[in-house]
């Protein structure tokens, strides 16, 4: 049975990061189920860098914070200047959506300062094909980022493997238990153990606390669909904002000359290959249809990914209260990508007994926030609903 410090359960974006931390810092081992890592919600990510999303959330708006400038200009072993292409944020309120979106707009005033109203000129300035019903005003962000999420997750990898670490894919887990002092993982084909194990599974999160008998988190896959969409002929997209319903409903952006649509859907899913549904492609098309002037004659790819999440959608990073050296790093909903830097940061911090990152400690970051402790007596996460829509209309 071959030893490691730190056996790490899951090489998407969570797992690879933290590993990236860890290594040189320890001996570390990376598993991962499928023969690509990344495979399931890292590689169908929206790739935004968005600091409103979760601002009204201390852990999220905080480790976005705390990435910002490491995404901005990341360690040589990126082999990337930076991670970070400027894109923008612009807002849309959706029809009788006016009242809810001037008090979104007071609250995010307070957190996002650069941000600014945006009158009908603006809004058909950066989109020229809006209708008329989504012109009339809305917001704009413009420290929102295009990401490559690609050279993050190899990044992450690369530091692995130059460090000393070790990357096995393409590898089931048949056992999983604490042996004394240490964690054994048994596969098909070898057996490893460590002291420490990080659970950064994603949608397979609570299967593997069942595996290691570790009370679950409660954890639900939220299912997204989005698709790709010809622009009008001659319409160039791609000095577009990404664009986003005030209500939720739907989001757009620009994507290697086409457009990617999404309904922003969220249905509970069981961990798997996720795939979409002719239903949530139809909202695609629908809400794109209603935001631009675009006739839609064929849908040039579709895919869907599962975003987890758990009871109060705050990501879980921490120790199991009823498992020795068993630490959790789920749960990271839609937010995992663009917290990743700070996030693996702090999880190495609590892994090492290191003490909590200088630039989390100086804004005020409370580890508590996302201790899987506080989960007890939580109730199940709520998910978004489609409205009732007639496409015969």
């Amino acid at each position: 049975m071959e030893t490691f410090d730190i056996i790490i359960v899951g090489a998407g974006m969570a797992g690879a990061s933290i590993a990236g931390e860890l290594s040189g810092q320890a001996r570390v081992l990376l598993l991962e189920r499928e023969e690509q890592p990344g495979y399931h919600s890292t590689g169908r990510s929206a790739a935004a860098f968005i600091p409103s999303y979760g601002h009204d959330n201390p852990s999220l708006s905080l480790l976005t914070k705390c990435s910002l400038d490491f995404l901005l200009d990341p360690s040589e072993i990126f082999r990337t200047k930076t991670l970070l292409h400027r894109r923008g944020l612009l807002v849309l309120c959706a029809p009788g959506e006016e009242a809810a979106m001037d008090q979104e707009w007071s609250s995010l005033q307070q957190s996002i300062p650069t941000i600014f109203r945006a009158d009908t000129d603006f809004i058909r300035r950066q989109l020229p094909i809006v209708n008329d019903d989504y012109a009339a005003t809305g917001w704009y962000e413009p420290d929102v980022f295009d990401m490559d999420v690609h050279a993050l997750h190899e990044g992450y990898l690369r530091a692995l493997r130059e460090r000393g670490g070790r990357l096995l894919s393409n590898v089931a887990i048949s056992g999983l238990e604490r042996r004394g002092a240490a964690w054994c993982v048994e596969t098909p084909d070898a057996s490893y153990s460590a002291p420490l194990l990080v659970n950064a599974a994603g949608a397979w999160a609570d299967e593997v606390a069942a595996l290691a008998g570790v009370d679950g988190i409660g954890l639900t896959p939220l299912r997204r669909t989005a698709v790709l969409l010809d622009p009008p002929a001659g319409c160039d997209v791609s000095g577009w904002p990404l664009v986003m319903a005030s209500d939720g409903s739907f989001y757009l952006k620009p994507d290697a000359g086409l457009i990617l649509a999404s309904p922003a859907d969220e249905h509970p899913s069981r961990a798997c290959d996720a795939q979409p549904e002719e239903l949530d492609i139809a909202y695609a098309v629908h809400y794109a249809q209603q935001a631009l002037q675009l006739e839609v004659r064929q849908v040039k790819h579709s895919w869907a990914g599962l975003r987890n999440f758990v009871a109060d959608r705050t990501p879980v990073i921490g120790f199991a209260p009823d498992s020795e050296g068993f630490f959790w790093l789920a749960g990271q909903g839609g937010h995992g990508i663009q917290t990743a830097p700070a996030a693996a940061r702090l999880a190495a911090s609590l892994l090492l007994g290191s003490g909590l990152p200088v630039d989390l400690e100086q804004v005020g970051f409370d580890p508590a926030w996302v201790s899987p402790r506080r989960l007890e007596g939580l109730e199940t996460v709520t998910k978004k609903s489609h409205p009732q829509t007639n496409f015969a209309q």
